[in-house]
C-alpha cells in the first residue's frame, strides 16, 4: 500500500515547495517503505512512497510516459492490466511491468488525433479501470493535472488547498495537517480535473436505485461464481501474501476461494513447483476469543498455515494513542475494531508478507449487521445498503486500510470489487433480507455453505471489535468513563464545538486525535453520528428500542444478538 502527496498550480521559485513536500511525503513513508520517489516540474510536484506488491524491480513511482510528458504517481492496483496493456500493445511502450502504468496510455488515449477531451472521456476513461486506487497525474506538455479515487474509496486519499491557490493531496491527512489552509476527504468515485473547479462525480451504478433492481431475481450461484473471480483477481502479486481470517462468514469465504487458488502451480524447467508453497492465514484476539475458535476450525478447513496472535487488553490500550495517529478518526467503532488489526499486521510484516485479503464490505451488500433483522420493507433494506456502502470510505475501508498501511501492509477486499458490487448489488433485496428469526445474509452463506464447517457458515454475525472478545469493549467502555469526568461530558461542546462527542468513550479518542490533529479541517473529516450496530442515522428509525440509544455494538440488538446487553 503505497503512499502519494502532489502539489499542483505552482508558480514562482520551486526549492522550498520541493522541500515541503519532501517532508510531507515523510509523514506517510510507513505507507510505502520500499522506495522515495519525487518529481519537480514546472507547476507541480509529485512525490511517492513505494510497497512494492507487483515488479518490485521497476516499478518505482513516479511513473513517466514512454515520451515523458505525463507524470503519475498511485496508490492501488489495477487489476485488468494486462488487458490494458494488450489494448495499447501497438500504440504505447511500457516502461515497467507495473500495473499502475496501464493509467497513462488510457488517459494519453483522450487526446489521440489530436481531440479535445470533455467531461464524459474522462468519466468513460476511469471506468475502464477495475481496481482500487487513487492517483494524481501531471500532463506536463498541457499544464494539466488529474485527480482520481476509486468507487468505494478503498484507498485513501484528501484535497487541500492554500490561499495561493494550490492545491495539495496526499493519501492521509498526517501531510496535510498545517500545510495548507483547508482539506477535506477526496470523495470516492469522484474526478477533480484541471480544466474545472472541484471534485466531479464519475461512478454511478443503476441499482443505486431500487426501483432498478426490486425486480430482479437472486441466485446464489451467481455470487459465488462472481465472488470467485474477484479474489482470483486480487491475488494478483509478485510478493508473498496471505489472508485474514477472523473466524467470521465474510473472512472465512475468501480465505476458502483464496486456498483453491494459491494451490496452483507453474511450470519450472519442467517441473511442478509451488507459487507460494502455502497460503498463511492471521487471527488476532483475546485469549478465548469468540473469533479464535471459529478461525483455528475454518484454518484446518481448507489448511493454512494459521498464526493466532493474542493480545492482552493492556497491550490494546497502550496501543491506543498510535492506533488513532494512524488511522486519523476518533468514530468509537473504528477505533475499537482497528485496535487489534493495527497490532496484528505487525506480525504479518515481520513474518514477510506484504499484502492480504480481508472480508470487508459483505456486511454492506448484503445487510449482514444485526439491525438490519429490523428492516421494515425491502425498499428500505437496498436503501439502507447503499447508504452504507457510500460511507465506507469513512469507515471499514478507512481501518483496514491505515491499520494495516501503519506497518506497510497492503489489505485488498474482494467484496468491494467493481464486478462483484455489480452483481451483489443487482440481486432483488427481498432476498437478501432477514426478518424474525431468518438468519442475516443467507443467499451468502448458501452460495460457499459446501465450502466451509458448518459452524462457521451458519454462525451469527459478530462484528469484528465484538468477535475479537467481549471484554475489550467493555474495557474500554470503563476505561474512558473513568477517564472523562461528567463536568467535561457537560462542556464537551465548548471544548468540541465541531462533532461535539456523543459520549465519554467517543471523548476520550476526540482529546488524543486533537493532539495529533488540531485543525478544524481534520474535525470535519471524521462523521460523529448516533448509530446501533453499525447502522446509518436513518435506520434507527426502524425500531422503537433503537430511540435515544448510541452503542455500535452488535450486542445492542437485544432480541436478535444470543449474547445481548
Amino acid at each position: 500500500m503505497c503512499g502519494i502527496v502532489a502539489i499542483f498550480n505552482i508558480s514562482g521559485p520551486m526549492g522550498q515547495l520541493r522541500d515541503k513536500a519532501l517532508r510531507m511525503s515523510q509523514k506517510i513513508r510507513h505507507r510505502g517503505p520500499d522506495w522515495s520517489g519525487i518529481y519537480t516540474g514546472h507547476t507541480a510536484i509529485l512525490a511517492h512512497e513505494r510497497l512494492s506488491i507487483v515488479d518490485p524491480q521497476s516499478g518505482r513511482q513516479p511513473l513517466f510516459s514512454c515520451d515523458r510528458k505525463q507524470i503519475l504517481a498511485v496508490n492501488g492496483e489495477i487489476y485488468n492490466h494486462q488487458d490494458l496493456r494488450a489494448q495499447y500493445a501497438n500504440s504505447y511502450t511500457f516502461a515497467t511491468g507495473s500495473d499502475c502504468e496501464s493509467i497513462l496510455p488510457l488517459y494519453r488515449d483522450l487526446f489521440a488525433d489530436g481531440r479535445d477531451p470533455s467531461n464524459k472521456d474522462i468519466v468513460a476513461m476511469l471506468e475502464r479501470l477495475s481496481g482500487i486506487f487513487a492517483f494524481a497525474l501531471y500532463d506536463e506538455q498541457r499544464e494539466e493535472f488529474l485527480i482520481a479515487r476509486d468507487p468505494i474509496g478503498v484507498i485513501p486519499l484528501y484535497i487541500g488547498y492554500d490561499g495561493e491557490g494550490r492545491v495539495y493531496v496526499a493519501s492521509e491527512l498526517k501531510a496535510l495537517e498545517g500545510q495548507c489552509d483547508h482539506y477535506e476527504p477526496f470523495l470516492p468515485g469522484h474526478y477533480y480535473w484541471s480544466r474545472n473547479l472541484g471534485m466531479k462525480r464519475y461512478y454511478r451504478r443503476d441499482w443505486m436505485q431500487y426501483d432498478n433492481v426490486n425486480d430482479n431475481d437472486a441466485s446464489a450461484d451467481v455470487v459465488r461464481q462472481s465472488l470467485m473471480g474477484a479474489v482470483r483477481r486480487q491475488l494478483m502479486s509478485d510478493v508473498p501474501y496471505g489472508v485474514l481470517l477472523s473466524g467470521g462468514l465474510d473472512s472465512s469465504i475468501v480465505s476458502a476461494v483464496a486456498s483453491q487458488y494459491a494451490e496452483r502451480r507453474i511450470e519450472d524447467g519442467g517441473r511442478q513447483r509451488a507459487w507460494w508453497p502455502r497460503l498463511h492465514s492471521f487471527a488476532v484476539g483475546l485469549k478465548g476469543a469468540p473469533d479464535l475458535v471459529k478461525a483455528r476450525m475454518m484454518a484446518d478447513h481448507i489448511g493454512t498455515v494459521h498464526h493466532e496472535v493474542n493480545y492482552t487488553i493492556q497491550e490494546g490500550l497502550d496501543a491506543l494513542r498510535d492506533v488513532i495517529y494512524f488511522i486519523e478518526t476518533y468514530d468509537v467503532t473504528t477505533v475499537r475494531a482497528s485496535t487489534p488489526m493495527y497490532l496484528l499486521a505487525r506480525v504479518i510484516r515481520s513474518m514477510g508478507i506484504k499484502m492480504v485479503l480481508s472480508g470487508e464490505g459483505a456486511d454492506e451488500i448484503f445487510g449482514g449487521y444485526l439491525y438490519f433483522h429490523k428492516a421494515p420493507s425491502a425498499r428500505a433494506f437496498h436503501q439502507e445498503t447503499v447508504r452504507k456502502l457510500s460511507k465506507l470510505y469513512l469507515y471499514d475501508c478507512l481501518r483496514a486500510n491505515k491499520s494495516l498501511a501503519a506497518w506497510g501492509v497492503e489489505g485488498r477486499v474482494p467484496f468491494l470489487d467493481r464486478e462483484f458490487l455489480d452483481v451483489a448489488m443487482r440481486l432483488n433485496p427481498a432476498a437478501k433480507m432477514c426478518p424474525g428469526d431468518k438468519i442475516e445474509k443467507y443467499i451468502l452463506r448458501e452460495a460457499f455453505a459446501d465450502m466451509l464447517p458448518h459452524e462457521v457458515a451458519w454462525r451469527q454475525k459478530e462484528q469484528f471489535s465484538d468477535g475479537v472478545g467481549y471484554s475489550w469493549i467493555d474495557t474500554l467502555k470503563q476505561i474512558t468513563a473513568e477517564a472523562v469526568s461528567d463536568d467535561e461530558m457537560a462542556h464537551a461542546h465548548e471544548r468540541f464545538p465541531i462533532h461535539t462527542p456523543q459520549n465519554k468513550e467517543e471523548y476520550f479518542y476526540r482529546s488524543i486525535f486533537e493532539e495529533h490533529f488540531p485543525s478544524d479541517s481534520a474535525a470535519l473529516s471524521v462523521p460523529s453520528v448516533p448509530s446501533v450496530a453499525c447502522s446509518t442515522p436513518e435506520a434507527l428509525a426502524w425500531d422503537a428500542t433503537f430511540s435515544g440509544k448510541n452503542d455500535p455494538s452488535g450486542r445492542a440488538v437485544h432480541d436478535v444478538h444470543a449474547q445481548a446487553y
